[in-house]
């Protein structure tokens, strides 16, 4: 008598990043020399939300054996939301019963995981279920010090990116304003701006009062430009968190009613082009303050998702492929893979979601934290102590065209 071997069912949500195949790749081996079939679901969600079955890909271990060196997703992936109804949720569970899915690995960021709880508690017991965390973002809730994948190599390739772009800066005399994904958390821009030694980086996280009007933000770029003019340099390069375009006030951006949302709910960052606005108004404003720069806007996002994985991501999610799998033939189910102190450690359900929202809870830059400080500190910002020393002020309002008072009032909170 032939005994059926259970299926592993494996699908990438969200946007790409580096290491997708490297866990597809780990979690496949180790379902296969564990006893299970791996069937690779196609688009993420997008064709079991409509109780599709012809989506799927048989995995081997000659299929995705050297996959992991690659970037992009060996399966696709999509942003399809099942949990915006129980009857989405109830195809997703009638297709994986045809297809004989009674374990899944599922990998993506916050609203991934959000969909994975959710299938797993309307499962009723019938399917094991756990995450894989992964966004360039950084944003899950992992604890402190511990990556999401994907991280590592577009912090890399974005340090790359603008290393370069300081080079031209100083040889062309250009600002750039550098934008970075992190819809809502800052900690890519913050890694590439560090890394890179970038003149400044601002992230959603240092400001506590919202909204934040757009006002606060330009003069917090002015005050740069006319600290770096003072120490003779007309170059410089500004790392931006797109997140930014969340916490500013929508009056002061002509409102947002006309920008496309996903199916999760999230503003569309790429109908918003937060560098551009931040490059008018600042160019309007240098203007009537007399100074002259050339400001060039970049946006860099697209251009790390899909990059190869460095060593650190390859081993890494290798490493995440292979504990999902086994916590799966383990019996496991409704959690979250971590490698802490070099061991897999679970993350129930459970202990992702915030209370006050019902959604997965996101992980943010820790402003007080030393690491924050230390960047702080190599980053061209007007500080307290330029603007009550008097000398320095008088240069400064010298350069605005300003009186020293004038200045202050402006620029003394600006920080």
């Amino acid at each position: 008598m032939t005994v059926e071997r259970p299926t592993v069912g494996i699908l990438v949500g969200g946007g790409p990043a580096p290491g997708i195949n490297s866990v597809i790749s780990a979690a496949t081996i180790r379902s296969i020399l564990g006893g299970s079939d791996a069937l690779g679901i196609i688009d993420g969600f997008k064709w079991l939300m409509e109780g599709g079955t012809g989506q799927v890909r048989p995995l081997s271990i000659e299929d995705v054996s050297r996959i992991h060196f690659r970037g992009g997703s060996y399966l696709g992936t999509s942003r399809a939301n099942p949990t915006k109804s129980t009857e989405l949720l109830k195809n997703v569970l009638f297709a994986l019963s045809r297809l004989n899915v009674t374990r899944m690995v599922t990998i993506g960021g916050d609203d991934t995981a959000f969909s994975a709880m959710k299938l797993e508690e309307h499962s009723g017991g019938r399917l094991q279920v756990i995450h894989v965390p992964k966004t360039i973002d950084n944003d899950l809730d992992l604890p402190y010090g511990i990556p999401t994948f994907g991280f590592q190599t577009a912090r890399h390739v974005g340090a790359e990116i603008v290393k370069n772009l300081m080079v031209d800066a100083r040889t062309t005399a250009h600002w750039y304003l550098v934008v970075t994904m992190g819809r809502k958390a800052g900690h890519l821009a913050l890694g590439i701006g560090k890394a890179a030694g970038a003149t400044l980086t601002i992230i959603p996280e240092e400001f506590r009062e919202r909204p934040v009007k757009l006002q606060r933000v330009v003069d917090l770029l002015i005050g740069a430009v006319i600290k770096r003019l003072e120490h003779g340099r007309s170059d410089g390069v500004v790392v931006l968190a797109e997140g930014l375009i969340e916490i500013i006030d929508s009056r002061d951006l002509g409102g947002l009613e006309h920008v496309e949302r996903d199916e999760h709910g999230h503003l569309r960052m790429s109908e918003i082009d937060i560098g551009d606005v931040l490059r008018r108004e600042l160019m309007k404003q240098l203007h009537q303050l007399g100074l002259a720069i050339s400001l060039v806007t970049k946006n860099v996002g697209y251009e790390l998702r899909c990059a190869d994985p460095i060593p650190y991501d390859i081993e890494y999610t290798r490493d995440l492929g292979y504990c999902a799998a086994q916590y799966l033939l383990d019996g496991g189910t409704s959690a979250m893979v971590s490698i802490q102190n070099g061991r897999f450690t679970p993350i129930p359900f459970k202990q992702m979601v915030d209370s006050s929202t019902g959604r997965t809870k996101v992980r943010m830059v820790d402003i007080e934290s030393q690491s924050y400080q230390i960047a702080r500190q190599y980053m061209i910002r007007l500080t307290e102590a330029d603007v009550n020393n008097q000398d320095a002020l008088g240069r400064y309002a010298d350069l605005a065209g300003l009186s020293p008072e004038a200045f202050r009032e402006r620029f003394g909170t600006v920080r």
